[in-house]
């Protein structure tokens, strides 16, 4: 994350002197963005000597794990692997110690080319779950059917223009409408078929498998809602 931000922040004409390693001078520098592991964030802040307003891209991590500094948080909504992001149009999450520090991260947001949206201290870690699950999970679940396809020979390529019509379909029409399948048809022999033939292939999945079909059942009972 560190250099995709600093590559973009760059191209966007924000003066960037980084990515900087921990024993790196600071003490010019108007503002210090930290793009380290939550478990690193108190102890890089304190490094720092007073003068710059501190920022950290953590998720959930809370803002007084970068005191005593002026302080804010800036978590893009985005997936960033590889050491490469594209930042525009992504939502990015915002905070502040101060009506200054967060006007920092709402100004970086914009330079990037992102929508700030203020996610208030107390619902952090709620807003981590659900990126947490649209993003990680969704990959865990998208292993197991390329496990699966392997099975009969296909593979991952043959699954990307079904997730990504699936992708398009929830995002235009919600979750409920999107919602294709035996299971939102009704055809229970089906499902049970499927079933069988998972904890033939891969027993270890079933658990998981009986989550998801339960979930999917209960979404398919929901009513339809209101497409965005």
């Amino acid at each position: 994350m560190g250099g995709a931000l600093a590559a973009a922040l760059e191209n966007a004409g924000v003066p960037v002197r980084g990515p900087l390693g921990r024993d790196s001078d600071s003490s010019d520098a108007a503002l210090v963005l930290l793009c380290v592991p939550d478990r690193e964030i108190a102890s890089a802040a304190a490094a720092i000597a007073p003068g710059p307003i501190v920022g950290h891209v953590s998720a959930s991590a809370s803002l007084s794990l970068l005191e005593p500094h002026e302080r804010f948080a800036l978590h893009p909504l985005l997936s960033v692997a590889g050491g490469a992001g594209r930042f525009a149009g992504a939502t990015c999450a915002v905070d502040g110690s101060t009506p200054r520090a967060l006007g920092v991260a709402e100004e970086l947001a914009r330079r990037l080319g992102m929508r700030a949206r203020v996610v208030p201290a107390e619902k952090r870690a709620l807003y981590h779950a659900a990126a947490s699950i649209a993003s990680n999970y969704l990959i865990t679940i998208e292993s197991v059917a390329e496990r699966l396809a392997n099975e009969v020979g296909l593979d991952r390529a043959a699954l990307v223009p079904l997730v990504r019509a699936t992708l398009e379909q929830w995002s235009s029409l919600g979750a409920r409408a999107a919602l294709t399948g035996p299971i939102v048809r009704g055809d229970e022999e089906t499902v049970t078929r499927q079933r069988a033939a998972v904890a033939d292939a891969a027993p270890d999945l079933i658990q998981l498998w009986d989550a998801l079909a339960d979930a999917t059942r209960q979404l398919a009972a929901s009513p339809n809602e209101t497409t965005a």
